[in-house]
């Protein structure tokens, strides 16, 4: 009303505002293309994202059509990644294995990055019994061996196993995040910023979501790339010991896990999901290095002009 008054509109007062916003976006971006080995990751996680999604539809076999013709044969013209010893195609295999791989991962780091952010906040802003509660659960998960929580799951669990898996890499992979951020959130509680939301009336929850996460916003995006590699890594082991991912469904850990028992006999069931395993590892590490220098101006590519 005060700005209509002297004839200024609205709109024009939000310009610098928004001005503002587009020119960190764009220094965040010009940051993050100065890092080589960042755009490398980008352009390899890419042509995964693509390997994943459409070799499935240009594949002459679907993952679970079995060629009595072709059990355990190499590479060839009619079976690009070869065949396993039941006859199924080794592509296509390999390409639905990389896609539910990367959606568990995806789904694992989009959920941990929530709960660890809101748990390890929340913690620090109320304090009190609330914070005794958290740290006591959040120390309980870091103490107690992850291999025998995912054990006593798998052996109880029952139904789809790709949910199952879901679940099981996200009980073990919130806590961690939520120790660190609860530690940076007990600094930001006490800026003036805070202090003025709390006496200003808001509530403790809008306080933490409105001014105290926005403000680690760049810790939380390298915890969810990070998360996706760890979740991928979880899984393959998972999967690996037999308790991920089951036939017939597929993995990259599922697959790996077979094609280690024939590794000698027909090593093409082993490499291909492990050339994909460890490209999309490789690819992820590198945009979360090139992340980390461009939110970081402390960093060496976030200091360069």
């Amino acid at each position: 009303m005060a700005l209509e008054s002297i004839g200024v509109s609205p709109e024009i007062a939000d310009k610098p505002k928004n001005r503002k916003r587009t020119s960190m976006l764009t220094l965040y971006t010009r940051r993050f293309m100065r890092n080589r080995g960042a755009l490398i990751g980008v352009v390899i996680l890419a042509l995964l994202v693509v390997f994943a999604i459409v070799g499935p539809l240009i594949s002459p076999y679907s993952h679970t059509d079995l060629d009595f013709l072709a059990l355990r044969t190499g590479p060839s013209a009619e079976h690009w990644f070869g065949t396993n010893g039941s006859g199924n195609d080794n592509f296509a295999q390999v390409a639905v294995g990389l896609q539910r791989s990367m959606m568990i991962a995806a789904l694992v780091a989009i959920g941990t990055t929530v709960v660890s952010a809101i748990v390890g906040a929340t913690a620090a802003y109320f304090g009190g019994r609330y914070e005794r509660i958290m740290l006591a659960i959040i120390h309980f998960m870091m103490v107690v061996p992850n291999f025998l929580i995912l054990a006593m799951i798998s052996n109880d669990a029952g139904g789809n196993w790709l949910v199952i898996s879901l679940v099981m890499i996200f009980i073990v992979g919130w806590f961690f995040p939520a120790r660190v951020i609860w530690t940076l959130s007990l600094s930001i509680r006490e800026r003036e910023y805070v202090h003025a939301a709390r006496y200003a009336g808001l509530s403790g929850m809008r306080i933490v979501i409105r001014h105290m996460l926005p403000n680690i916003g760049s810790l939380l995006v390298i915890n969810f790339t990070l998360g996706v590699v760890s979740a991928v890594l979880t899984e393959t082991a998972l999967s690996f010991l037999g308790f991920g991912v089951k036939l017939p469904d597929v993995s990259l850990g599922a697959l790996i896990g077979y094609g280690s028992s024939t590794l000698v006999s027909a090593p093409w069931l082993f490499y291909f999901p492990a050339a994909a395993l460890t490209l999309l590892t490789v690819s992820m590490a590198l945009i979360a290095d090139g992340l980390r220098d461009a939110l970081d101006p402390t960093s060496a590519a976030g200091g360069r002009a």
